[in-house]
């Protein structure tokens, strides 16, 4: 049914009915600079972690549209929340490529969560029988604290060491998969946004990872599940998701900023914010904005997924306009905040 009926849950609305309790732990997630493990287990009881994966191993399998309206839910109450539960997810696709026997036994029954960060230059993956032998550090790992499970991005080498290419002249990039408790971890994530995302660096050495524990990044390559959703990359997932996230952000200061603007005199005035005419053209500038924005980039995402049900790929084409209705998106609800 791809991801698309009556007898599954409703996930937008259990992301909603968790909005107060996201917005509850906002300033403790700042504070310790990750998920509080209450806020985890409230998450993942919900089934928030498993939007993308595969109905059969007890995931949600949603629509694109669906995933990013979850994350602007999320995100209308604490950034760093939707960020965590936004990785989290677009790792957790993985399951879908992989054996389902090693997809459960990372992902469930116990709601596994897997982070993973950008490819390494420095890494070294050496070719044994049965796998590889891992060494390296990565980085930028959202939701690292929360996880259960680590990725490690390496690029596939030939016998001679240079860079595998596919067809198209592109590398090609290969997950390795592990226990979290494998992996040695680094406190680097001192920033002033999104401190709450634990993006936090990791580094193995000699491990042994089984190829079966490994993940191909390869468009010819298909899932195990043949489901619609499948046929997205996962680049076009992560794109639709935090291009939701976003719009909920910027949905979240708009409202409070009209909730202000209705009793808020400024010094030296004598009305509220509300009555000046300035303002109210800004304001009326912003909901356009929000609303044009995620119009294009639901309306685009909608067409996308009925096309893609006829002819069973993801086209260039279709590829470009997912990444320009979500980077559009960003942009104009940045413009809104600002």
């Amino acid at each position: 049914m791809d991801g698309i009926g009556q007898d599954r849950p409703d996930y937008i609305a259990r992301a909603k009915a968790l909005g107060p309790a996201i917005a509850a732990a906002a300033d403790e997630v700042e504070r310790g600079r990750e998920l509080p493990t209450a806020l985890v287990s409230a998450l993942t009881g919900a089934g928030l972690f498993r939007l993308l994966q595969p109905r059969e191993l007890g995931g949600g399998e949603l629509t694109p549209m669906e995933f990013a309206e979850i994350m602007g839910e999320i995100a209308s109450h604490d950034a760093s929340t939707a960020w965590c539960v936004g990785q989290g997810n677009g790792c957790g696709m993985a399951a879908a490529f992989l054996d389902p026997a090693v997809a459960q036994q990372i992902f469930g029954p116990d709601d596994g969560i897997l982070a993973w960060g950008p490819p390494s230059s420095s890494a070294e993956a050496r070719k044994v029988p049965g796998g590889y032998r891992l060494t390296g550090s990565w980085s930028f790992a959202s939701g690292s604290h929360n996880a259960t499970w680590f990725g490690a991005h390496i690029l596939e080498r030939g016998a001679d060491g240079a860079p595998m290419r596919r067809t198209d002249g592109g590398t090609i990039l290969r997950s390795l998969l592990f226990p979290k408790a494998k992996a040695e971890m680094t406190d680097i994530w001192r920033v002033l946004g999104l401190k709450g995302t634990g993006s936090d660096m990791y580094s193995v050495t000699d491990l042994f990872v089984a190829d079966s524990h490994t993940l191909l990044h390869d468009p010819a390559r298909h899932a195990h599940h043949p489901q619609r959703l499948y046929r997205f990359s996962f680049s076009n997932l992560y794109a639709s998701g935090f291009a939701g996230l976003a719009l909920g952000v910027a949905r979240a200061f708009y409202d409070d900023f009209v909730a202000l603007a209705a009793d808020k005199t400024p010094r030296g005035a004598n009305a509220t914010l509300r009555h000046n005419q300035v303002v109210q053209s800004q304001v009326a500038q912003a909901s356009a904005r929000l609303r044009s924005a995620r119009a294009f980039l639901l309306t685009s995402l909608e067409q996308i997924w009925d096309e893609v049900g006829e002819t069973g790929e993801v086209s260039l084409d279709q590829t470009v306009t997912i990444r320009l209705a979500s980077t559009w998106a960003i942009k104009q609800a940045r413009e809104v905040v600002n």
